[in-house]
């Protein structure tokens, strides 16, 4: 990124930074979190542009988290992530029942949080890349967002190439990529598979910040139903995802937990045992 292209858009941050504030961090078996509310993030993302850094910010619901024991590239990419927001109610009942003060004002979806971080790229001109989903569903989602926020700078590349690192397809994509300069890379490919294309290529991305966002297009282009928002701080989204696709879903709510749930009794057990 070019000295002069940074300072320009070091220009375009419209509110304020708190830079010395204090990010509230917390160890969730043995996963890290930071407590966000979505001003806070909001607040990181006008920091890092503002200040020509990269910030890789992951998130963590109970998908990830069992994730993150079963795949080794899960573990590295949350090692390089710079911050981790809570992404589900699960997650924030499972940091209370270990005791962590994460409350559900923390819990930060990408189509909550969505609304108020377009809004601040529109008023900064930030630009955004969008990578992932299928062709027809990206150009949708894409046309969407412009119609919400009219003025936007955002484009966007389909999610359908080899994601291998040294495969020829990647290596075009990341020059696409670099030729846009984002401020704001949304990579939104699934988990895993989008945690490792940022940890592969994070040193040649451009981009201020690079978020793991999954299908968050496919649900602005409505090619997923959108549970209702109230239904996210009742704890219940998942419940509406599970009905709605559940050939693809069904071992993702009700097998992963269960696989989590006997991390915490051991954990337990061994303490007890312990004393």
């Amino acid at each position: 990124m070019s000295t002069g292209t940074a300072r320009a858009r070091s220009q375009h941050v419209g509110f304020p930074l708190h830079s010395d504030a204090v990010e509230p961090r917390y160890k969730i078996l043995d996963a890290w979190v930071n407590a966000f509310s979505t001003d806070d993030l909001n607040r990181i993302v006008a920091r890092t542009i503002a200040s020509s850094e990269q910030a890789v910010i992951g998130n963590h619901n109970l998908h990830s988290l069992y994730l993150f024991y079963s795949n080794a590239v899960m573990r590295s990419f949350f090692e390089i992530a710079k911050y981790v927001h809570v992404d589900g109610m699960s997650f924030v009942l499972l940091a209370k029942l270990l005791g962590q003060p994460i409350s559900r004002n923390e819990r930060t979806g990408y189509m909550d949080w969505l609304p108020s971080l377009m809004e601040k790229a529109r008023e900064n001109r930030w630009r955004v890349f969008y990578l992932g989903s299928r062709p027809d569903i990206l150009e949708k989602g894409i046309e969407e967002i412009k119609r919400r926020w009219p003025g936007i700078e955002i484009e966007g590349h389909h999610g359908y190439f080899n994601k291998a690192k040294s495969h020829e397809e990647s290596e075009s994509v990341v020059k696409t990529v670099q030729a846009y300069a984002p401020n704001i890379l949304m990579v939104g490919m699934g988990m895993p598979v989008q945690e490792r294309w940022i940890f592969e290529n994070r040193a040649e991305l451009n981009a201020n910040v690079v978020l793991a966002c999954g299908a968050l297009i496919d649900y602005v282009a409505g090619a997923i139903p959108l549970p209702p928002r109230w239904l996210g701080q009742l704890g219940l989204e998942w419940l509406f995802r599970l009905v709605t696709e559940p050939r693809r879903l069904w071992r993702r709510y009700l097998l992963e937990p269960m696989m989590l749930l006997g991390i915490v009794l051991r954990r337990r057990e061994d303490r007890f045992t312990d004393h």
